[in-house]
This record gives structure tokens, C-alpha cells and sequence, in this order.
């Protein structure tokens, strides 16, 4: 029995850093300076510990100008959605590809949200890491898409 168990964790082990990396909380994220981001879908993975994507930006990414009066959806975790619009800027490094996390399939299933496929126009407000500093990912606090909104830190409230 031992010996199944070591052989099921050595075979298990090269997966083991791309699971880790994936799932890592919003510790690792600037919360206080949500940004704003939109474009077309490159790439998407849809599956957990959270669906993915690589979003295409514009070469001049602007705020949209009715991005603060937008109405945001309640979710089950206390999250201001007003004064998070207020501060929400659009990032200073200039990458035109961002990696964009969004949650975790059960509750993008309790939100609704249909499976994005690449060539979908989207926008997302979310988090980077502190400074931007390193690759361009970004957290995504609320997805944008076909029309909709939703709020991916948590479930529907």
C-alpha cells in the first residue's frame, strides 16, 4: 500500500508546480488599484482551479467613460463596487496580452456565465501584482461580456 502511495505522488509530482501556481489567492494581488482591461480572447482554459484567458488588448486602452456609473451585481463576499469603479485606472505597463484569472468553474456555473471561447470581446476589472511588477496577469474582480456582468470574488448574493 505504501508503495502505491509514493509511486501515485512521484507520478503526480511534475503536475504539482502548474496546480500550485494556479491557485494562489488574492494575497498576491494590489487590491487597492483595480485596473481595467478589454479585448478579445486569444486563448481560454476552461477548468479548474480557475478558468484562464489571454486577453488582446488595444494598443491605447482607455477607460470607457461610463465605467463609474455601471451597476455591479452582489455577490455573497462584501465587495464595494462603487468605490472600486471609482479608482479603477487602465494599467501603466503597456502589454498587449494579458493572462486574465477568473474563478473557479462552480461558481462562474453559479453565476451563469457561458464558457468564453477565443474571439470573444470582453472586459474585466481585476487586480495585477503590486507595481505591476512581473508577468502580466491580472485577477479579475468582475467580468464583462455579451452584455452582462458578473462577479467573480464570490457567488451570487
Amino acid at each position: 500500500m505504501e508503495r502505491r502511495l509514493l509511486l501515485a505522488a512521484l507520478a503526480a509530482a511534475p503536475l504539482m508546480p502548474a496546480a500550485v501556481r494556479a491557485h494562489h489567492g488574492w494575497s498576491g494581488f494590489d487590491q487597492d488599484r483595480p485596473l481595467y482591461l478589454e479585448g478579445r480572447a486569444a486563448r481560454v482554459t476552461w477548468r479548474n482551479p480557475h478558468a484562464e484567458l489571454d486577453l488582446e488588448v488595444p494598443e491605447r486602452l482607455v477607460l470607457p467613460t461610463d465605467l463609474k456609473q455601471r451597476v455591479l451585481p452582489k455577490q455573497t463576499s462584501a465587495v464595494d463596487g462603487e468605490a472600486l469603479l471609482a479608482k479603477t485606472q487602465v494599467p501603466t505597463r503597456r502589454d498587449r496580452r494579458w493572462e486574465v484569472e477568473l474563478a473557479p468553474l462552480t461558481r462562474l456555473e453559479a453565476w451563469q456565465v457561458e464558457e468564453i471561447r477565443p474571439g470573444t470581446q470582453l472586459s474585466v476589472i481585476g487586480f495585477a501584482a503590486p507595481g505591476e511588477q512581473g508577468a502580466a496577469v491580472l485577477r479579475a474582480e468582475y467580468l464583462f461580456v455579451g452584455g452582462k456582468v458578473y462577479g467573480l470574488r464570490s457567488s451570487p448574493a
